[in-house]
């Protein structure tokens, strides 16, 4: 069962803009879809979608590294969403690939090999969304060493 409820309301603006409310004194954000469908007036689904992959590997990563007292900021994300059809002739998201980029150099990190092997586990979203949508991640340091 779940541990936790997490409750967003969506209120339609205008055509394909929607307000998302996240609640608790967190700022509003507008969603809406590109043009022609929509107006791109904020970001689109499948971008939220990105983000949060993004935001998730981004937090596990910090997390694991805080875990042992080691300071990898600033941590980049780049993360690009492939939206192609399916059999159907359906538009969905296809694969999704995350870059992360040290602030540091791998030298300056302790256990680092460690934490690569083991940080991916903890992202509940991204772990969530891998069950139905490929998901690559790449990590590299402030040098670009290819680290995983």
């Amino acid at each position: 069962m779940s541990e936790t409820r997490i409750h967003v309301q969506l209120k339609q603006k205008q055509n394909y803009q929607f307000e998302i409310d996240f609640g608790a004194g967190i700022p509003a954000l507008m969603g809406d879809e590109p043009a022609p469908l929509g107006a791109g007036q904020g970001p689109s689904p499948v971008q939220l979608l990105a983000a949060a992959v993004g935001n998730c590997l981004s937090d596990s990563l910090l997390f694991a590294l805080r875990k042992f007292k080691q300071a990898p900021e600033p941590i980049q994300c780049d993360v690009q969403a492939e939206v192609g059809r399916n059999a159907e002739g359906r538009l969905r998201v296809l694969q999704i690939k995350a870059l992360l980029t040290l602030g540091v150099p791998a030298a300056a990190l302790a256990q680092l090999d460690r934490v690569l092997s083991q940080f991916e586990a903890f992202c509940t979203v991204t772990q969530s969304v891998g069950q139905g949508i490929p998901v690559q991640i790449e990590v590299v340091d402030a040098l670009g060493v290819r680290l995983k």
